[in-house]
Protein backbone atom coordinates (compact mmCIF):
# COMPACT_ATOMS: atom_id res chain seq x y z
CA UNK A 1 0.00 0.00 0.00
CA UNK A 2 1.33 3.37 -0.36
CA UNK A 3 1.67 6.21 2.04
CA UNK A 4 -0.99 7.99 1.96
CA UNK A 5 0.14 10.89 3.03
CA UNK A 6 2.60 11.08 0.14
CA UNK A 7 1.31 11.15 -3.31
CA UNK A 8 3.11 10.20 -6.71
CA UNK A 9 1.62 13.25 -8.43
CA UNK A 10 -1.62 15.54 -8.46
CA UNK A 11 -3.85 14.95 -11.29
CA UNK A 12 -5.30 18.27 -10.46
CA UNK A 13 -1.91 20.38 -10.19
CA UNK A 14 -1.86 23.38 -12.63
CA UNK A 15 1.14 21.51 -14.68
CA UNK A 16 -1.26 18.72 -15.19
CA UNK A 17 -4.37 20.52 -16.25
CA UNK A 18 -2.44 23.02 -18.64
CA UNK A 19 -1.47 20.36 -20.98
CA UNK A 20 -2.89 16.76 -19.90
CA UNK A 21 -1.08 14.84 -22.35
CA UNK A 22 2.14 16.04 -21.55
CA UNK A 23 1.80 15.43 -18.20
CA UNK A 24 0.64 11.67 -18.78
CA UNK A 25 3.46 11.55 -21.42
CA UNK A 26 5.52 12.34 -18.36
CA UNK A 27 3.92 10.23 -15.90
CA UNK A 28 4.11 7.41 -18.35
CA UNK A 29 8.23 7.55 -18.07
CA UNK A 30 8.51 8.89 -14.78
CA UNK A 31 6.07 6.92 -12.61
CA UNK A 32 3.59 4.68 -15.15
CA UNK A 33 1.92 3.22 -11.93
CA UNK A 34 0.78 6.05 -9.55
CA UNK A 35 -1.19 6.83 -6.69
CA UNK A 36 -3.27 10.40 -5.96
CA UNK A 37 -6.26 11.02 -3.74
CA UNK A 38 -8.32 12.08 -6.01
CA UNK A 39 -7.82 9.03 -8.25
CA UNK A 40 -7.00 6.23 -6.52
CA UNK A 41 -4.21 4.52 -8.57
CA UNK A 42 -3.85 5.68 -12.09
CA UNK A 43 -2.25 2.95 -15.18
CA UNK A 44 -0.47 5.25 -17.72
CA UNK A 45 1.19 2.74 -19.82
CA UNK A 46 -0.77 0.58 -22.88
CA UNK A 47 0.13 -2.90 -21.65
CA UNK A 48 -0.97 -2.09 -17.96
CA UNK A 49 -4.65 -0.53 -19.31
CA UNK A 50 -4.91 -3.67 -21.54
CA UNK A 51 -4.36 -6.08 -18.12
CA UNK A 52 -7.03 -3.93 -16.75
CA UNK A 53 -9.38 -4.51 -19.34
CA UNK A 54 -8.66 -8.29 -20.29
CA UNK A 55 -8.98 -9.13 -16.24
CA UNK A 56 -12.44 -7.99 -15.09
CA UNK A 57 -12.36 -10.53 -12.30
CA UNK A 58 -9.85 -9.03 -10.93
CA UNK A 59 -11.07 -5.53 -12.17
CA UNK A 60 -14.28 -4.71 -11.41
CA UNK A 61 -16.48 -2.49 -13.35
CA UNK A 62 -19.00 -1.56 -10.24
CA UNK A 63 -17.55 1.31 -8.97
CA UNK A 64 -20.36 2.95 -8.36
CA UNK A 65 -24.27 2.47 -5.60
CA UNK A 66 -25.89 4.50 -9.06
CA UNK A 67 -26.78 2.18 -11.33
CA UNK A 68 -25.24 1.80 -14.63
CA UNK A 69 -26.62 -0.36 -17.14
CA UNK A 70 -24.41 -2.15 -18.45
CA UNK A 71 -21.22 -0.10 -18.22
CA UNK A 72 -21.29 -0.22 -14.48
CA UNK A 73 -21.53 -4.06 -14.70
CA UNK A 74 -19.22 -7.75 -14.49
CA UNK A 75 -20.35 -10.65 -15.73
CA UNK A 76 -22.71 -12.49 -15.22
CA UNK A 77 -25.02 -9.82 -14.74
CA UNK A 78 -23.24 -7.90 -17.31
CA UNK A 79 -23.96 -10.24 -20.27
CA UNK A 80 -27.52 -10.04 -20.95
CA UNK A 81 -27.51 -6.55 -20.72
CA UNK A 82 -24.67 -6.05 -23.31
CA UNK A 83 -26.61 -8.48 -25.28
CA UNK A 84 -29.98 -6.01 -25.52
CA UNK A 85 -27.72 -3.46 -25.63
CA UNK A 86 -25.53 -4.88 -28.73
CA UNK A 87 -28.98 -5.00 -30.69
CA UNK A 88 -29.50 -1.51 -31.16
CA UNK A 89 -26.13 -1.01 -32.70
CA UNK A 90 -26.53 -3.55 -35.52
CA UNK A 91 -24.78 -2.72 -38.36
CA UNK A 92 -27.99 -2.70 -40.89
CA UNK A 93 -29.30 -0.26 -38.48
CA UNK A 94 -26.44 1.68 -38.07
CA UNK A 95 -26.08 1.62 -41.89
CA UNK A 96 -29.34 2.28 -42.25
CA UNK A 97 -28.81 6.06 -40.12
CA UNK A 98 -26.67 7.44 -42.34
CA UNK A 99 -28.86 9.12 -44.91
CA UNK A 100 -30.34 10.92 -41.41
CA UNK A 101 -26.63 11.86 -40.39
CA UNK A 102 -25.79 13.14 -43.73
CA UNK A 103 -28.76 15.42 -43.53
CA UNK A 104 -28.17 16.91 -40.12
CA UNK A 105 -24.72 17.18 -41.04
CA UNK A 106 -25.15 19.13 -44.15
CA UNK A 107 -27.66 21.64 -42.77
CA UNK A 108 -25.46 22.28 -39.73
CA UNK A 109 -22.12 22.90 -42.11
CA UNK A 110 -23.76 24.60 -44.70
CA UNK A 111 -25.06 27.52 -41.58
CA UNK A 112 -21.26 28.02 -40.46
CA UNK A 113 -20.54 31.29 -41.32
CA UNK A 114 -17.38 31.87 -43.93
CA UNK A 115 -14.66 34.37 -43.71
CA UNK A 116 -15.60 34.97 -40.49
CA UNK A 117 -14.75 33.70 -37.03
CA UNK A 118 -16.42 30.94 -35.42
CA UNK A 119 -16.92 28.91 -32.36
CA UNK A 120 -17.19 25.23 -33.45
CA UNK A 121 -17.51 24.01 -30.03
CA UNK A 122 -20.94 26.05 -29.60
CA UNK A 123 -22.37 26.55 -33.55
CA UNK A 124 -21.32 23.04 -34.61
CA UNK A 125 -19.84 20.58 -31.90
CA UNK A 126 -22.16 21.00 -29.84
CA UNK A 127 -25.30 20.64 -31.60
CA UNK A 128 -24.52 17.97 -34.03
CA UNK A 129 -23.81 16.18 -31.23
CA UNK A 130 -27.67 17.10 -29.90
CA UNK A 131 -29.56 16.43 -33.22
CA UNK A 132 -27.87 13.76 -33.90
CA UNK A 133 -28.71 11.50 -30.86
CA UNK A 134 -31.96 12.80 -30.65
CA UNK A 135 -32.50 11.12 -34.44
CA UNK A 136 -31.36 8.03 -33.48
CA UNK A 137 -33.21 7.78 -30.31
CA UNK A 138 -35.95 8.99 -31.86
CA UNK A 139 -36.81 12.76 -29.29
CA UNK A 140 -38.44 15.57 -30.97
CA UNK A 141 -36.74 17.87 -32.13
CA UNK A 142 -37.79 20.44 -29.38
CA UNK A 143 -35.66 18.94 -26.79
CA UNK A 144 -32.11 20.14 -28.89
CA UNK A 145 -32.54 23.65 -26.90
CA UNK A 146 -33.59 22.16 -23.40
CA UNK A 147 -30.33 19.77 -24.04
CA UNK A 148 -27.98 22.03 -25.27
CA UNK A 149 -28.74 24.06 -22.03
CA UNK A 150 -28.57 21.13 -19.91
CA UNK A 151 -25.04 20.45 -21.55
CA UNK A 152 -23.87 24.10 -20.98
CA UNK A 153 -25.21 23.90 -17.11
CA UNK A 154 -23.26 20.70 -17.08
CA UNK A 155 -20.13 21.56 -18.71
CA UNK A 156 -20.12 24.43 -15.73
CA UNK A 157 -20.39 22.75 -13.11
CA UNK A 158 -18.14 20.08 -13.96
CA UNK A 159 -15.64 22.75 -14.55
CA UNK A 160 -16.72 24.53 -10.97
CA UNK A 161 -16.16 20.93 -9.81
CA UNK A 162 -19.42 21.95 -7.96
CA UNK A 163 -20.78 18.23 -6.74
CA UNK A 164 -23.72 19.80 -5.98
CA UNK A 165 -24.61 21.38 -8.97
CA UNK A 166 -23.78 18.33 -10.79
CA UNK A 167 -26.07 16.46 -8.86
CA UNK A 168 -29.36 18.48 -9.25
CA UNK A 169 -28.12 18.45 -12.88
CA UNK A 170 -28.21 14.60 -13.18
CA UNK A 171 -31.46 14.78 -12.11
CA UNK A 172 -32.76 17.29 -14.20
CA UNK A 173 -31.50 14.75 -17.14
CA UNK A 174 -33.33 11.71 -15.93
CA UNK A 175 -36.72 13.65 -15.20
CA UNK A 176 -36.02 14.36 -19.39
CA UNK A 177 -36.04 10.91 -20.18
CA UNK A 178 -38.70 9.70 -17.72
CA UNK A 179 -41.18 12.14 -19.48
CA UNK A 180 -40.19 10.40 -22.63
CA UNK A 181 -41.22 7.33 -21.39
CA UNK A 182 -44.14 7.96 -19.59
CA UNK A 183 -45.60 9.44 -22.96
CA UNK A 184 -44.57 6.37 -25.17
CA UNK A 185 -46.69 4.54 -22.20
CA UNK A 186 -49.28 6.69 -22.06
CA UNK A 187 -49.37 6.27 -26.15
CA UNK A 188 -49.41 2.58 -26.28
CA UNK A 189 -49.60 1.11 -29.20
CA UNK A 190 -49.76 4.63 -31.06
CA UNK A 191 -46.09 5.41 -29.71
CA UNK A 192 -43.55 6.18 -32.43
CA UNK A 193 -41.48 2.88 -33.29
CA UNK A 194 -38.15 4.32 -32.51
CA UNK A 195 -35.50 2.90 -30.33
CA UNK A 196 -36.48 4.44 -26.94
CA UNK A 197 -40.25 3.07 -27.52
CA UNK A 198 -38.28 -0.65 -28.54
CA UNK A 199 -36.81 -0.45 -24.59
CA UNK A 200 -40.35 -0.34 -23.19
CA UNK A 201 -40.88 -3.94 -24.68
CA UNK A 202 -36.92 -5.07 -24.15
CA UNK A 203 -36.69 -8.07 -21.64
CA UNK A 204 -33.71 -9.47 -19.53
CA UNK A 205 -33.79 -12.69 -17.50
CA UNK A 206 -37.49 -13.47 -18.90
CA UNK A 207 -38.53 -10.05 -17.56
CA UNK A 208 -39.09 -6.83 -19.10
CA UNK A 209 -36.98 -4.24 -17.89
CA UNK A 210 -37.29 -1.67 -15.12
CA UNK A 211 -38.38 2.25 -15.52
CA UNK A 212 -34.76 2.55 -13.77
CA UNK A 213 -32.63 0.42 -16.20
CA UNK A 214 -34.08 2.02 -18.97
CA UNK A 215 -33.13 5.44 -17.71
CA UNK A 216 -29.69 4.10 -16.88
CA UNK A 217 -29.47 3.02 -20.17
CA UNK A 218 -30.65 5.77 -22.28
CA UNK A 219 -28.76 8.38 -20.12
CA UNK A 220 -25.29 6.35 -20.41
CA UNK A 221 -25.94 6.46 -24.51
CA UNK A 222 -26.96 9.85 -24.23
CA UNK A 223 -24.67 11.18 -21.89
CA UNK A 224 -21.86 9.52 -23.32
CA UNK A 225 -22.82 10.71 -26.68
CA UNK A 226 -22.91 14.21 -26.08
CA UNK A 227 -19.61 14.71 -24.50
CA UNK A 228 -17.29 12.55 -26.68
CA UNK A 229 -18.90 13.29 -29.58
CA UNK A 230 -18.79 16.68 -28.90
CA UNK A 231 -15.07 16.17 -28.19
CA UNK A 232 -14.42 14.27 -30.97
CA UNK A 233 -15.27 16.63 -33.47
CA UNK A 234 -13.19 19.78 -31.97
CA UNK A 235 -10.19 17.71 -31.58
CA UNK A 236 -10.43 16.62 -35.44
CA UNK A 237 -11.35 20.02 -36.47
CA UNK A 238 -8.03 21.88 -34.70
CA UNK A 239 -6.38 19.32 -35.77
CA UNK A 240 -6.91 19.66 -39.29
CA UNK A 241 -6.32 23.18 -39.18
CA UNK A 242 -2.81 22.85 -37.32
CA UNK A 243 -1.82 20.65 -40.24
CA UNK A 244 -3.08 22.05 -43.72
CA UNK A 245 -1.10 19.02 -45.37
CA UNK A 246 -2.90 16.53 -44.14
CA UNK A 247 -6.29 18.25 -44.52
CA UNK A 248 -5.53 19.12 -48.27
CA UNK A 249 -4.93 15.05 -48.48
CA UNK A 250 -8.27 14.27 -46.74
CA UNK A 251 -9.86 17.00 -49.40
CA UNK A 252 -8.11 15.54 -52.11
CA UNK A 253 -9.37 11.59 -51.16
CA UNK A 254 -12.37 11.30 -48.51
CA UNK A 255 -11.80 7.32 -48.12
CA UNK A 256 -8.46 7.76 -46.02
CA UNK A 257 -10.69 10.05 -43.70
CA UNK A 258 -11.50 6.94 -41.40
CA UNK A 259 -8.41 5.75 -40.48
CA UNK A 260 -7.25 9.12 -40.45
CA UNK A 261 -10.39 10.12 -37.42
CA UNK A 262 -9.14 7.06 -35.47
CA UNK A 263 -5.75 8.51 -35.55
CA UNK A 264 -6.03 11.59 -34.81
CA UNK A 265 -8.52 10.48 -31.90
CA UNK A 266 -5.38 8.59 -30.89
CA UNK A 267 -3.54 10.97 -30.17
CA UNK A 268 -5.85 13.28 -28.00
CA UNK A 269 -8.07 11.25 -26.77
CA UNK A 270 -12.16 12.65 -26.24
CA UNK A 271 -12.39 10.54 -22.94
CA UNK A 272 -9.43 11.07 -20.84
CA UNK A 273 -9.75 8.10 -18.38
CA UNK A 274 -12.46 5.46 -17.38
CA UNK A 275 -12.75 3.65 -13.39
CA UNK A 276 -12.47 0.21 -12.07
CA UNK A 277 -11.93 -1.33 -8.29
CA UNK A 278 -9.57 -4.07 -7.89
CA UNK A 279 -11.66 -7.04 -6.04
CA UNK A 280 -8.02 -8.94 -4.91
CA UNK A 281 -4.92 -8.23 -4.17
CA UNK A 282 -3.16 -7.77 -7.98
CA UNK A 283 0.30 -6.75 -9.09
CA UNK A 284 0.47 -4.60 -12.25
CA UNK A 285 3.67 -2.26 -13.26
CA UNK A 286 5.63 -3.61 -10.64
CA UNK A 287 3.83 -2.29 -7.69
CA UNK A 288 0.97 -4.59 -5.51
CA UNK A 289 -2.30 -3.39 -5.20
CA UNK A 290 -4.76 -4.61 -2.92
CA UNK A 291 -8.27 -5.37 -3.06
CA UNK A 292 -11.02 -2.40 -2.93
CA UNK A 293 -8.62 0.20 -4.76
CA UNK A 294 -9.62 2.63 -7.43
CA UNK A 295 -8.33 2.24 -10.81
CA UNK A 296 -8.10 5.04 -13.29
CA UNK A 297 -7.45 3.86 -16.59
CA UNK A 298 -5.59 6.71 -18.48
CA UNK A 299 -6.97 6.19 -22.08
CA UNK A 300 -5.29 9.72 -22.84
CA UNK A 301 -1.58 7.88 -21.45
CA UNK A 302 -2.05 4.63 -23.18
CA UNK A 303 -2.97 5.42 -26.81
CA UNK A 304 0.23 7.57 -26.64
CA UNK A 305 2.70 4.79 -25.53
CA UNK A 306 6.14 5.04 -27.49
CA UNK A 307 6.34 1.01 -26.93
CA UNK A 308 3.24 0.38 -28.74
CA UNK A 309 2.91 3.27 -31.27
CA UNK A 310 6.51 4.78 -31.39
CA UNK A 311 6.05 8.68 -31.60
CA UNK A 312 3.16 9.57 -30.26
CA UNK A 313 2.38 12.38 -32.07
CA UNK A 314 2.89 10.92 -35.40
CA UNK A 315 -0.20 10.27 -37.77
CA UNK A 316 -0.16 7.22 -39.33
CA UNK A 317 -2.52 5.88 -41.67
CA UNK A 318 -1.41 2.37 -41.56
CA UNK A 319 -1.81 1.40 -38.13
CA UNK A 320 -3.63 -1.24 -37.10
CA UNK A 321 -7.06 -0.83 -35.81
CA UNK A 322 -7.08 -3.38 -33.27
CA UNK A 323 -4.28 -1.42 -30.96
CA UNK A 324 -6.21 1.67 -30.65
CA UNK A 325 -7.90 1.78 -27.35
CA UNK A 326 -10.24 4.54 -28.58
CA UNK A 327 -13.43 2.48 -28.21
CA UNK A 328 -12.00 0.38 -25.08
CA UNK A 329 -11.52 -3.11 -25.56
CA UNK A 330 -13.21 -6.81 -24.04
CA UNK A 331 -16.59 -7.06 -22.85
CA UNK A 332 -16.64 -2.74 -22.25
CA UNK A 333 -15.95 -2.17 -25.72
CA UNK A 334 -17.86 0.66 -26.61
CA UNK A 335 -21.28 -1.17 -28.33
CA UNK A 336 -21.92 1.98 -30.51
CA UNK A 337 -18.31 2.36 -32.10
CA UNK A 338 -19.92 1.47 -35.37
CA UNK A 339 -22.24 4.42 -35.05
CA UNK A 340 -19.95 6.95 -33.50
CA UNK A 341 -17.57 5.99 -36.74
CA UNK A 342 -20.38 6.65 -39.04
CA UNK A 343 -21.53 10.06 -37.45
CA UNK A 344 -17.99 11.76 -37.09
CA UNK A 345 -16.72 10.15 -40.94
CA UNK A 346 -20.31 12.01 -42.30
CA UNK A 347 -19.80 14.90 -40.72
CA UNK A 348 -15.97 15.53 -41.44
CA UNK A 349 -16.88 14.78 -44.99
CA UNK A 350 -19.50 17.28 -45.35
CA UNK A 351 -16.95 19.67 -43.72
CA UNK A 352 -14.00 19.46 -45.81
CA UNK A 353 -16.33 19.09 -48.76
CA UNK A 354 -18.76 21.88 -48.18
CA UNK A 355 -15.08 24.31 -47.54
CA UNK A 356 -12.03 25.28 -49.16
CA UNK A 357 -10.02 25.57 -46.47
CA UNK A 358 -10.43 25.18 -42.13
CA UNK A 359 -7.62 27.30 -40.08
CA UNK A 360 -6.99 28.70 -36.74
CA UNK A 361 -8.72 32.00 -35.97
CA UNK A 362 -5.63 34.66 -35.72
CA UNK A 363 -7.52 36.96 -33.17
CA UNK A 364 -8.11 34.01 -30.44
CA UNK A 365 -6.69 30.87 -28.64
CA UNK A 366 -8.60 27.69 -27.92
CA UNK A 367 -9.43 26.68 -24.44
CA UNK A 368 -8.44 23.03 -23.94
CA UNK A 369 -11.42 21.35 -21.41
CA UNK A 370 -10.51 20.38 -18.22
CA UNK A 371 -10.07 16.79 -17.00
CA UNK A 372 -12.66 14.52 -16.52
CA UNK A 373 -13.37 15.91 -19.94
CA UNK A 374 -11.10 15.80 -23.42
CA UNK A 375 -10.99 18.30 -26.28
CA UNK A 376 -11.83 21.76 -26.06
CA UNK A 377 -14.01 23.80 -24.35
CA UNK A 378 -14.21 26.78 -26.61
CA UNK A 379 -12.31 26.76 -30.22
CA UNK A 380 -12.10 29.91 -32.42
CA UNK A 381 -12.08 28.65 -36.05
CA UNK A 382 -11.91 30.62 -39.57
CA UNK A 383 -13.72 28.54 -42.17
CA UNK A 384 -13.33 29.79 -45.90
Amino acid sequence: MPDKNREDWDPRSDFVLSNQFSAYDKMRLRCPVAFSDYLGWSLFRYDDVVQALDDHRAFSSVVSSHLSVPSGMDPPQHTAYRRLVERHFEHGKVEAFEPRCRAISADLVSALERGEEIELVAQLARRFAIRIQCAFLGWSDSLHEPLLSWVRKNHEATLARDTGAMAAIALEFDGYISELLEARRQAGSAAPDDVTTSLLQEQVNDRRLSHEEIVSILRNWTVGELGTITACIGILAHHLAQNQELQQKLRENLSLLPAAIDEILRLQAPLISNRRVTTRTVEIGGRKIAAGERITLMWASANRDEAIFGDPDEVRLDRDPEQNLLYGRGIHVCPGAQLARLELRVLMEELLTQTRQIALAPTQQPVFATYPAGGFAALPLLVT
